[in-house]
């Protein structure tokens, strides 16, 4: 076998496996605009009841349960983590925002 025959196999190998990380990449961006729908009307419910923007409790249940998800599916659990903590940071921002504009409105 040729390198030339070779290296179009690696070529070709390697944009098929490109496009499924694209996919994925795709698939997660549905997933988190999604998630973040949901975690928009759990602030709103929040502010409407004057219940705090963060949940620590929960934050850190959360975060058992994303390691040990994590744990199972072969990822670092530390990874996990750390993209959690960014998510969550995000929603309690969006959470604050909202109860300051319920606030603001009242």
């Amino acid at each position: 076998m040729s390198d030339a025959t070779d290296t179009q196999r690696a070529r070709d190998l390697l944009a098929g496996y490109r496009a499924s990380i694209d996919n994925i990449d795709a698939a997660l961006i549905h997933m988190l605009a999604e998630r973040f729908r949901c975690t928009q009307a759990v602030g709103k419910l929040k502010a409407e009841h004057g219940l705090p923007p963060a949940d620590p409790a929960r934050e850190k249940t959360q975060i058992e349960r994303l390691r040990r998800l994590a744990d199972d599916a072969n990822l670092d659990p530390d990874f996990a983590e750390k993209f959690l903590n960014f998510i969550v940071r995000e929603v309690i921002r969006h959470h604050e925002a909202i109860a300051s504009e319920k606030h603001e409105n009242a």
